[in-house]
């Protein structure tokens, strides 16, 4: 790691000064115990959502923490990866004065997040084969550069970067190295979490959404040393992780065994969706992938999205970003799913 990283050079001056606010649920921390709370200005009565939930999800975080051999402590909850993404933002960037650096083609929330805090966002454009330029990004890194955005396995490639470029960077950047892992349970490589004592600079974000099939109670997390977690907590809000969202992501997470047949079933359809896809005429490139998704290029993906939608199937098209011309991305699905879209795709092959 370069020695000249220190992580106080990079937080907002406003965010070194500022006294997070206080619930009543922060001074009182003793949930279990048989006592009268009259504290928070809550509803008394009973049904099972009239109190507060934990601002820090103290449950949940000693379940993921052990699953993943970190600490508590260095453990970030939020509602959604997005809302962790954006802490990270007001923690580390000065509107009008900082930039960050991603690498497009990748995830559109950095650059919308970026746009909403008013920071420059750097583009630098993955290779032709989809890994980072580690050259070219070192060479707009200036003063003012204070995160890079690293999707990995990326999204919409699907592929996984290799860990020697990514080393570099944390390596020789003295800003923060973001390591956006929504879809590491899909990969065979191992997640960056366990590298996080070695790197002072880096931070993982992950998520409930993909192989935890969770989308929809919104659950964002992030690993960090101990001090990058202290700093987001500041300008967390205090109840940002709803009761409900906490109690059904304690059922699930400690369900491994579930999430691991299911993510198995999910690795299986794609190979066989890989397969089958072979045989389409009018799609000429796939992708190799290490996510819950395909990115393939066909002919015209217009016209081929527009088929699909006509046959009842919704895909997405990835045709607007940068090396991705003509190309579709494919989810994949559940058996009966994937039939279906293999069986319409031999039919526009053929008609």
């Amino acid at each position: 790691m370069n020695k000249e990283f220190d992580i106080q050079n990079l937080v907002r001056v406003n965010v070194k000064s500022l006294k997070p606010y206080s619930s009543a649920r922060d001074e009182f921390k003793d949930f279990k115990s048989d006592m009268v709370f009259m504290d928070a200005n809550e509803n008394p009565f009973e049904n099972g959502v009239n109190r507060y939930p934990d601002p820090q999800q103290r449950n949940l975080k000693a379940i993921l923490a052990e699953q993943r051999g970190v600490k508590t402590s260095q453990v970030l909850l939020g509602n959604g990866s997005d809302e962790v993404l954006d802490l990270i933002f007001r923690a580390f960037c000065e509107p009008h004065v900082d930039n960050i650096i991603t690498l497009p083609p990748t995830y559109g929330m950095y650059k919308v997040l970026a746009e909403t805090n008013a920071v420059e966002n750097i583009e630098v454009l993955l290779t032709q084969d989809f890994e980072p330029d580690v050259a070219a990004v070192l060479n707009q890194v200036n003063s003012a550069t204070k995160l890079i955005f690293i999707c990995s396995p990326n999204n919409p490639t699907a592929n996984t970067f290799k860990a020697s470029r990514v080393e570099k960077l944390l390596k020789t950047f003295n800003g923060m190295v973001v390591i956006d892992e929504a879809y590491i349970d899909f990969s065979e490589e191992a997640s960056w979490v366990g590298r996080l004592s070695q790197f002072p600079n880096l931070i993982v974000t992950q998520t409930l959404s993909k192989a935890y099939g969770m989308a929809g109670i919104r659950l964002g997390i992030s690993y960090a040393s101990e001090e990058i977690i202290q700093i987001l907590n500041k300008i967390k809000p205090p109840y940002n992780v709803n009761e409900l969202t906490q109690q059904k992501a304690m059922e699930r997470v400690v369900d491994r065994d579930s999430v691991a047949q299911e993510v198995k079933k999910i690795l299986s359809g794609r190979e066989n969706l890989k397969k089958s896809l072979i045989s389409i005429g009018f799609i000429e490139k796939i992708f190799p992938s290490d996510a819950n998704f395909i990115l393939v290029r066909v002919d015209d993906a217009h016209l081929r999205y527009q088929q699909l939608i006509s046959k009842g199937i919704v895909i997405r098209n990835r045709s607007t970003q940068p090396l991705c011309g003509n190309t579709l991305r494919f989810t994949v699905g559940t058996s009966k799913e994937n039939t279906k879209l293999i069986t319409a795709l031999t039919e526009l092959d053929n008609g």
